[in-house]
């Protein structure tokens, strides 16, 4: 069973990640884990935080010689700004006059809730944890679980196809997601240049307003075996696994498999993918001779994948901290003033969908993991072999 958690402090010493259940002989690619974390600091319309920070996980153990060994693995990300802050968040007691209090909750954020809920007198702690730098630590976990669905020959990338009002409505070729990812410089993550450039319009126009923009990130599983997730159990439904995963993001608010959406508001006739049959031998792409016209399912009938790609999409609301704060009410005195502001970004789409494929390839893995099983990735890619001999011949 494949587990997960994180640990640490939006401006604590370190961000901390654990994992298990990741077979042993997985080779750990210590340069594409950072790139990882350096996809997920870029695009327009980042804060000044992204300008401090420089992410690189530390493997403490569950690797050894450049592979995992089917322990735990453990790994640690410094927070560079933390030296800004041991003196304001010290974990002993310290000087409580260098605390720096977040003194109105924010609206749209955790602030008061978590507040209300801890008994707490204002929201710094609540802040600090809730904060999307948390999702760093998924992002290295997530590069984790991309290694280990290589052996199963999968991919999981992701583009951005909404910026506020602006949109992209295509649909991506696999290599222009490839080469999208492969930049050394991010815009806003989308495919097409001219809707990016509407993107980064809707960007300006929140930045010359004080305001913040959300927008829609699609991320998109490539070469998946039919087969992973199951219909037996509401709880392993894989839809359903991936919906949890990419909704437990910070901002985001709603998650679509497919064409979800536009299919409540369509005849099934126009949803449904017709099936059809190719006496032609299965190939490595689509693993059986049986055949869809269209992907409007997103890759998942039933709770399980069908072959197709899988194609998820998590739509983020803006970002909760504004420059020109919302009305709020002060912890303390009761009365209302504007909400804290703390140094945040405009625009966190194209961030907010390479953490999306970390939740998604790690939700993958474990499914993968739970079809295929394997204390050792030799045994995880036998089983998957074999599984695929068996679906070809169908």
């Amino acid at each position: 069973m494949l587990r997960f958690c994180t640990a640490g402090e939006s401006h604590g010493e370190a961000l901390v990640a654990v994992i298990s259940g990741i077979p042993a002989g997985v080779e750990i690619d210590q340069e594409f884990v950072n790139r990882e974390l350096w996809r997920r600091q870029q695009g327009y319309g980042r804060g000044g935080r992204m300008r401090i920070e420089r992410d690189t996980a530390q493997f403490i153990s569950g690797v050894r010689h450049g592979k995992t060994i089917g322990s735990p693995i453990s790994l640690r990300i410094d927070n560079r700004d933390w030296k800004n802050w041991d003196e304001a968040l010290p974990v002993g007691v310290g000087d409580p006059a260098k605390h720096k209090r977040v003194a109105s909750p924010r609206p749209g954020h955790a602030d008061l809730a978590g507040a209300l809920k801890y008994n707490l007198p204002e929201a710094r702690y609540v802040l600090e944890r809730a904060s999307a730098r948390e999702s760093a630590a998924r992002v290295a976990l997530g590069a984790v679980a991309k290694l280990l669905l290589k052996h199963v020959e999968a991919e999981v990338l992701s583009h951005v196809i909404a910026v506020g009002k602006a949109a992209y409505d295509g649909v991506p070729q696999w290599e222009q997601m490839r080469s999208l990812a492969q930049k050394d410089e991010v815009l806003l993550g989308c495919v097409d240049p001219d809707a990016e450039q509407r993107m980064k319009a809707e960007v300006d126009q929140a930045l010359r307003t004080g305001d913040s923009v959300g927008g829609i990130f699609e991320v998109i599983g490539h070469h998946l075996p039919p087969g992973l997730g199951t219909y037996a159990n509401w709880d392993e439904r894989l839809d359903a696994q991936l919906a949890a995963a990419v909704m437990s993001l910070q901002a985001v608010k709603a998650v679509e498999i497919g064409r979800g959406v536009n299919a409540a508001v369509s005849f099934g006739s126009q949803v449904h993918d017709p099936i059809g049959y190719s006496a032609d031998k299965a190939n490595n792409d689509h693993f059986t001779r049986f055949t869809r016209a269209h992907n409007n399912a997103g890759g998942i009938e039933g709770g399980i994948s069908n072959g197709e790609d899988l194609v998820v999409r998590g739509y983020l609301k803006p970002i909760s901290t504004l420059r020109r704060p919302l009305e709020s009410v002060d912890f303390a005195t009761r009365e209302p003033v504007k909400a804290a502001y703390e140094r945040s970004d405009v625009c966190v789409v194209p961030a907010a969908g390479v953490a999306g494929e970390a939740m998604v390839a790690l939700t993958l893995a474990r499914a993968a993991l739970e079809k295929f099983g394997g204390d050792s990735v030799m045994e995880f890619e036998r089983n998957y072999k074999s599984y695929c001999k068996q679906i070809a011949e169908f």
